[in-house]
């Protein structure tokens, strides 16, 4: 994953929180139905959880609560911080969705919510490759995250974004490596996964990935 992408989670830890809960108008249709999408996905984990993007630590706060076995890892420094605080016995190590300590107790579920997108199409598939070898038998992914119906649905939001004067978002979705639904099933299918694809916002999908 790239580096760059940490010196902006450093930037956004401290508002993160006020961002997802919809004070920030720019950012409101992103996070749109936030608690429900955390809560859907945490209640589709099972098991032994590994969380991707921990960020503030709402969704591993969820998950332990539920009364999951969470290994969290979590690139930024700045995030990292404001987790451990909420939940200071959490599980939660430096690493990202390509580079992470491999937790000895086996894998049921792999989580990560408004985070996938920052790898690149073909890391996403190296990850997902990854993951297959680490997940149990029986294991699946539940990822919720920003992906496009198609290239021209993503034009779309960008107009609308720009027409509205939301320089910031404009900006998100012209740099972020947001993909569309036909590339993210293709990267599943090719690692042996099922996958299905269910909208929870105007931006937000669930993707459940099955081992086949």
């Amino acid at each position: 994953m790239d580096l760059e992408f940490n010196q902006l989670f450093d930037e956004w830890a401290s508002c993160y929180d006020e961002t997802v809960l919809g004070k920030d108008r720019e950012y409101e249709e992103v996070f749109a139905q936030y608690e429900q999408i955390l809560t859907t996905v945490a209640n589709k984990a099972s098991g032994c959880v590994l969380e991707f993007g921990v960020g503030t630590g709402n969704l591993t706060k969820k998950l332990l609560t539920n009364g999951k076995t969470v290994y969290g890892v979590e690139p930024s420094k700045g995030m990292r911080e404001i987790a451990q605080q909420k939940l200071p016995t959490a599980k939660i190590i430096q690493g990202d969705f390509l580079n992470f300590e491999i937790p000895e107790t086996p894998i049921d579920t792999i989580v990560s919510t408004y985070a996938f997108h920052h790898l690149k199409d073909n890391e996403k598939g190296q990850a997902l490759n990854k993951y297959r070898k680490i997940l149990k038998n029986s294991g699946k992914i539940v990822f919720a995250d920003t992906v496009f119906l198609n290239e021209a649905a993503k034009e779309q939001k960008i107009r609308e974004a720009e027409s509205n004067g939301f320089d910031r978002l404009v900006q998100d979705l012209k740099t972020e490596y947001y993909t569309t639904i036909s590339t993210m099933r293709r990267l599943f299918e090719e690692n042996k996964f099922s996958v299905s694809f269910v909208q929870m916002n105007p931006f937000v999908w669930l993707i459940e990935g099955k081992i086949m």
